[in-house]
């Protein structure tokens, strides 16, 4: 289950009171900083950016690809773990503007993640350490470590087990894999 915290809105709907929850400024700098990083080819730059300038939590050789769309309300509510990929145009979101409520929530990525492209990661999501996310899933709900997701709904592709047991088989089959 998602763990956001919830906010309500009266009168108009969420999105008419951003500048309440958000400064404008906050909201100019951020758009600014991420629309250069989803563009640059050099990764160190843009997790320098995403640690510096977003204050996101991004762990050594992590690797955002091309177009990957960080929220840019709440950057510093999403954390990545270490040797973890972000797949092309992928977006994560710490934020979600409804009706009658607004939602924040934490995003937590853990190490050695592949997640893979046109990925949308919603708000209070924790995606455990190994763990795969199919291209194109829609993150509903956590995914726990080892586990293969895809699809959206997103499902259980493969559990921790299954995957071990397919690597281990890979590995009898191919023979072991030099690092």
């Amino acid at each position: 289950m998602r763990k956001t915290e919830r906010y309500p809105v009266e009168g108009a709907n969420s999105l008419w009171h951003i500048y309440k929850t958000v400064p404008f400024f906050k909201v100019i700098k951020n758009f600014t900083i991420i629309q250069l990083a989803r563009y640059t080819p050099f990764l160190g730059m843009k997790n320098w950016l995403y640690r510096t300038l977003l204050r996101m939590e991004v762990g050594q050789q992590t690797a955002f690809a091309l177009m990957v769309m960080v929220d840019i309300m709440f950057p510093e509510r999403i954390r990545v773990g270490r040797n973890t990929v972000i797949g092309y145009n992928t977006t994560i979101l710490a934020h979600e503007y409804l009706i009658d409520e607004y939602r924040l929530g934490d995003v937590t990525i853990g190490n050695e993640v592949l997640i893979g492209a046109n990925t949308t990661i919603l708000p209070g999501i924790t995606i455990g350490d190994q763990a795969v996310v199919s291209a194109g899933t829609l993150v509903h709900k956590n995914v726990p470590a080892g586990t293969f997701v895809g699809g959206n709904p997103m499902k259980v592709i493969y559990t921790k087990e299954e995957m071990d047991e397919r690597k281990e088989s890979d590995s009898v089959i191919n023979g072991p894999q030099d690092a």
